[in-house]
């Protein structure tokens, strides 16, 4: 009989008893209160199970053991049927399992269920092989009648071997639930805090020690504190507690053990002090001494203070939570060992700021990058050249990121490269470390096989592929082509100085397929993209360090572009069509996100919009509509703090409908903030990046024209003329113009003497919008040459050179 712990449900507010080094499968629902999305389930009748949103295992918040949830298994096992329920850790991920000791868990249930009715269990891996079943009968006596008792289930995980699929134990995604003994009675069970422990871990030990050097920084409407973090191996976490008084009372602010060394105490006013101290709790949750007392007062800041809060706390994901031993960016808050390329890459322009900005002084963030630059470059495995897109933060070896995609991730490399270069750039004294950066930056970007991913086996080679796997070769088969956020690879590929691509590939790969939109939505023209712009992480990621200004290819120019896309965003909330909860002007922006039932691409289109509103949208398009991000970005501060604002800022995503905010973060939602509120502030991540000297040669080479003006289309309501593009032309350019009511346009084409030479609208009725024409007169001699448009309230004229 295994020990037995009674838990009054009203004192559950507690996470896991056991160490943070441990695989977690399941321990409260990302998804809300319905169902567990890192899980699926199916049933032959006449066997029955409770399965929700069609295959998920439903999630129970009435009856946690700890935290806000646990699963509900709900089964009768009938004769002829069978039933079987799976749980992963969230994002699917594999797991090697083979130094680790158990699978445990806590089960409790409305019911008694005997021993002989318990379901078996099985493990399978990334490749779907299930390894032999083990029945759960052998390793715990059944479940007690007392439904205000949690038991504790134990099961080797020598008990399970690899059987005739030849489950392999490296990459254990799932934890299977299946039916044992048909014996026809409905059963129901509540599982929560599912893990699997590494040997050795599980016992309490000895009190850790007292915080040390805990600060405490009054900010608006909050107090922010920071302490050293503890390095005990039976540390579970921390409590917080807060007084009026330096003598007391002291309230607890966390019923929830808290696991990091930062936390920020949102309380919503100005001019109040308060008084803090900390104390560590081990995994029985047994306390430590109190650290030292400190105080603070909360203080009102100015618009460009807030913008540096905000900055500071993103930069903090990544200085203060990059994994310990690498440095890299944990995937999200939570997610261990597992750590991102790509937003890595975010993470390096983020820390940057904070060194520019003295968030932490210039010498420890570059120690910090140097220490991530050295394990990507000496310890993680890279595939012709290109990361993997997940990385073990402390071994270095691959995460596979799906059953095929256990090699190179050239978009994620890209994300990582954007951001090595940028940093390259930046620390540019001469002094030990920083020299080194620059050494081990310059030989990893010359080391990336971009040319290698054009799959010149199997295809023309026109364009470039995502994923190459050492394992499954070309399998994912998934050309990159736009537009999405995909601009940056081939940028990068072609500007490569040892592996480049051909520049055809820009039009040839990148703008292959469905690349130019032309239309215009609640007034704004969108040159190329989906329809209404797609999610707004299309705007950013490849733009975090590349400058969109002042520059166009062949189709537009995609500050304008990006920027349209972004009031078109906002517009589409304005005009809410799916009415949803709060959104308006100041509640927009719709990208990939969080959401109360799982992780989804929003767009602002109804199929695809769901009510979730993604801070990072609306505050990462700043450099493209800084009056309306700004003022959100207030409007969230102000009015929603004290559920989306944490200790690394605005956490991922909200819904009003359901009354959701979310309490993840994720390395590439953060990783754009700190970036791009800079390139608004002083387009520092742009500078740095479009001084590399191998850029203008690419763009060069591509054929954009540089040096032009960011016109675009002002918002509808205006009249307006654009600039052609191309300009200079060869041939054919493109003119677009805005009419804020329907009426008659003329527009004309004159030489440099004054002589109309064209006559392309003339006297012609148009719509309230945006419009554009193409210009080709193939009589036309080379030359400087004015184009004009007039209507009865607006008359215009600018220039454009033809050359032949």
């Amino acid at each position: 009989m295994l020990r037995l712990f009674t838990v009054l449900l009203y004192v559950l507010g507690v996470i896991s008893c056991f160490a943070q080094g441990d695989i977690v499968f399941f321990s409260d629902s990302p998804n809300g209160d319905e169902y567990y999305d890192a899980s699926w389930g199916f049933m032959t009748e006449p066997s029955f199970l409770e399965r929700t949103h069609t295959d998920k295992f439903p999630v129970d918040p009435i009856h946690p053991y700890l935290g806000a949830h646990s699963l509900r298994l709900h089964w009768i096992s009938n004769t002829g049927g069978d039933w079987g329920m799976t749980v992963a850790s969230v994002g699917w991920v594999a797991h090697d399992v083979t130094q680790y000791d158990s699978i445990v868990y806590w089960i409790n249930g409305p019911a008694s269920i005997a021993q002989n009715d318990l379901p078996d269990l099985s493990v399978e891996d990334l490749s779907n092989h299930k390894s032999t079943r083990v029945w759960l009968g052998d390793y715990f006596d059944g479940v007690d009648t007392d439904s205000l008792t949690w038991q504790l289930v134990q099961i080797p995980v020598s008990a399970f071997a690899p059987g005739p699929e030849n489950c392999d134990f490296t990459k254990v995604k799932t934890i299977f639930h299946w039916q044992k003994n048909a014996d026809g009675v409905e059963h129901i069970v509540w599982l929560d805090e599912i893990k699997i422990i590494i040997k050795g871990s599980g016992g309490p030990g000895e009190i850790p020690a007292n915080p040390k050097s805990l600060i405490a920084s009054g900010s608006d409407s909050r107090i922010d504190l920071r302490w050293k973090a503890n390095t005990e191996s039976n540390l579970e976490g921390y409590y917080i507690y807060r007084s009026s008084n330096y003598f007391g009372p002291y309230n607890r602010l966390n019923s929830v053990v808290h696991s990091l060394h930062l936390y920020s105490d949102y309380f919503g006013e100005n001019d109040k002090t308060y008084y803090y101290y900390v104390t560590a709790a081990n995994r029985d949750f047994d306390e430590s001494d109190p650290s030292d007392t400190v105080f603070a007062t909360s203080k009102a800041l100015n618009e460009e203070e807030l913008l540096s809060s905000v900055q500071e706390a993103a930069f903090r994901y990544f200085y203060d939570y990059g994994h310990p031993i690498s440095g890299l960016a944990r995937e999200r808050k939570g997610s261990g060992n597992t750590c991102t390329s790509g937003g890595t890459g975010m993470g390096l322009m983020a820390m940057m700021v904070g060194a520019e900005r003295g968030f932490e002084s210039r010498d420890s963030v570059a120690t910090c990058i140097l220490k991530i630059l050295s394990f990507l470059q000496d310890v993680t495995p890279r595939y012709h050249g290109a990361w993997s897109h997940w990385i073990n933060g402390e071994t270095g070896e691959t995460i596979p990121f799906s059953a095929y995609d256990d090699g190179g991730d050239l978009i994620e490399t890209a994300f990582l490269i954007q951001g090595i270069l940028t940093i390259r750039q930046y620390f540019n004294e001469n002094n030990p470390v920083e020299m080194e950066i620059r050494q081990r930056a310059t030989q990893m970007w010359e080391s990336v096989e971009w040319d290698w991913y054009r799959h010149l086996e199997n295809t023309d080679g026109s364009k470039l592929y995502w994923h190459w796997s050492p394992n499954y070769g070309w399998q994912m088969n998934m050309p990159i082509v736009g537009f999405n956020e995909g601009m940056i690879a081939y940028l990068l590929a072609i500007a490569s100085p040892t592996h480049p691509v051909p520049h055809s590939l820009y039009y040839d790969g990148w703008c292959s397929s469905n690349y130019i939109n032309g239309n215009s939505y609640y007034g704004f023209m969108q040159w190329v993209g989906w329809p209404h712009g797609g999610p707004l992480f299309f705007t950013h990621y490849s733009y975090l360090g590349f400058d969109p200004r002042h520059k166009s290819d062949l189709y537009c120019n995609y500050f304008d572009n990006n920027r349209n896309i972004s009031l078109i965003n906002q517009a589409y909330c304005i005009e809410n069509p799916e009415g949803h909860m709060g959104y308006s002007d100041l509640v927009w922006g719709i990208t990939a996100s969080d959401d109360p039932w799982g992780y989804y691409a929003h767009e602002p289109i109804s199929a695809t919009d769901n009510g979730t509103i993604t801070p990072t949208a609306a505050l990462s398009a700043m450099p493209y509509t800084p009056d309306q991000s700004k003022a959100t970005l207030s409007y969230f501060y102000y009015t929603y703090g004290s559920d989306l604002w944490g200790e690394f800022g605005f956490k991922d995503a909200f819904n009003l409908d359901v009354n959701w905010f979310a309490t993840s973060y994720l390395a590439i939602d953060q990783g754009t903030i700190a970036p791009m509120i800079e390139n608004y502030r002083t387009q520092l991540c742009w500078n740095n990046f479009m001084a590399n000297p191998e850029i203008p040669t690419m763009l060069e080479s591509i054929g954009w024209v540089v040096g032009i003006e960011d016109d675009g289309l002002p918002p509808a309501g205006t009249y307006s003329l654009s600039q052609n593009y191309p300009n200079p032309f060869n041939a054919e350019t493109i003119i677009h113009f805005n009419l804020p009511k329907s009426g008659t346009v003329n527009l004309e084409v004159y030489s440099i003497l004054g002589e109309r030479v064209a006559v392309i609208y003339q006297g012609e009725k148009f719509e309230t919008g945006a419009h554009k024409v193409t210009f080709d007169n193939p009589n036309l001699a080379s030359g400087l040459y004015f184009y004009k448009l007039e209507t009865d309230k607006f008359k215009e004229i600018k220039k454009m050179l033809l050359i032949k």
